[in-house]
């Protein structure tokens, strides 16, 4: 009932998010540069560039720098977190990345115990490399590949997944919930043991500038860029921005709105008040100050922006 109401009143949202003349933060901290200069020395040891990218966003935010590094060596893209999209789009999608020269693409689930598509990276991988030249890599047995992306997408989860599936052993790179956890290119790390396969793990590196407020609004959304940074209150409402245009309405029922709504601070109000998120602030009035309580909207805001990075609201590409 309640999603026929919203796609009557689909036409009452907004079509455009207004910016007012915003502009992302660019956060590209010392390590980032250092990182870059790192992989770049790296390359001439390298066999495959694996590039991991969030899939809901799989055309926006993947780093232009990286363009210098994929075009000497092969180059796989996996679109990770593919339990939070929405694959009904995929072969658009590929097309689409058809057009920009990638046509090697892997969409995985790094998180999920068992992953059949990570059990298909290394044939993949193996393939890949075998039918490219190996440059002066090519009287090795073993075969190193380096791990690239923006930040918070999974590489270090990646990881840790091909070597639960391949050799059937714990973590090797530490996981992290928030951007800029790996702060240096790290040693050697097996994932394989026939081929025998080894992983250069990266740290995230984020364009020195973004291309996009739009683009930069979405990597904040998926939680590439350090909340604080944007603004929790501007990522939410442009959260709500995407939800509504993409019919995606099950934040309603969710935090028990009566209809979909495109305002923010009635969303946020609703959800402080459904989880008592409070505050007590004080007021001058004309008989003196008096304290009394009000939502939270900061608080709101905080759990609106994690129930869609947990994927409790839908499933979405936002590209």
């Amino acid at each position: 009932m309640k999603l026929c109401q919203a796609l009557r009143k689909a036409d009452r949202f907004r079509t455009a998010f207004d910016f007012a003349g915003r502009e992302v933060a660019h956060w590209f901290p010392g390590h980032m540069a250092k990182g870059l200069k790192q992989m770049k020395a790296n390359l001439k040891n390298v066999d495959c560039v694996i590039e991991i990218h969030d899939a809901r966003i799989p055309l926006s935010g993947r780093n232009p720098l990286f363009q210098d590094t994929l075009n000497v060596r092969p180059h796989l893209l996996v679109l990770n977190k593919m339990d939070l999209a929405d694959l009904s789009s995929t072969q658009n999608i590929l097309k689409k990345l058809e057009k920009e020269g990638v046509r090697n693409v892997l969409f995985t689930d790094c998180l999920r115990q068992r992953d059949d598509n990570v059990k298909k990276l290394v044939p993949m991988v193996e393939e890949i490399i075998e039918t490219t030249d190996r440059f002066n890599r090519e009287e090795n047995r073993d075969y190193c590949l380096m791990v690239i992306g923006v930040p918070n997408v999974g590489k270090s989860s990646l990881i840790n997944s091909l070597r639960r599936t391949n050799l059937r052993k714990g973590r090797a790179s530490r996981v992290g919930g928030e951007p800029g956890i790996t702060k240096a290119v790290l040693t050697k790390i097996q994932v394989s043991e026939r081929p025998l396969m080894y992983l250069l793990d990266t740290p995230g590196v984020l364009p020195p500038r973004i291309e996009s407020v739009e683009t930069g609004m979405k990597l904040a959304l998926c939680g590439t860029i350090l909340d604080h940074l944007v603004g929790e209150d501007v990522i939410a409402d442009y959260l709500l921005f995407s939800l509504n245009r993409l019919e995606k309405f099950g934040y309603v029922e969710k935090y028990d709105l009566q209809e979909p709504s495109d305002d923010i601070q009635h969303v946020l109000k609703r959800i402080a008040v459904k989880l008592r998120k409070t505050q007590r602030v004080k007021a001058i009035t004309g008989v003196g100050n008096i304290t009394v309580t009000i939502p939270n909207y900061t608080a709101a805001a905080y759990h609106f922006i994690r129930a869609f990075r947990k994927g409790e609201l839908g499933q979405v590409v936002l590209d």
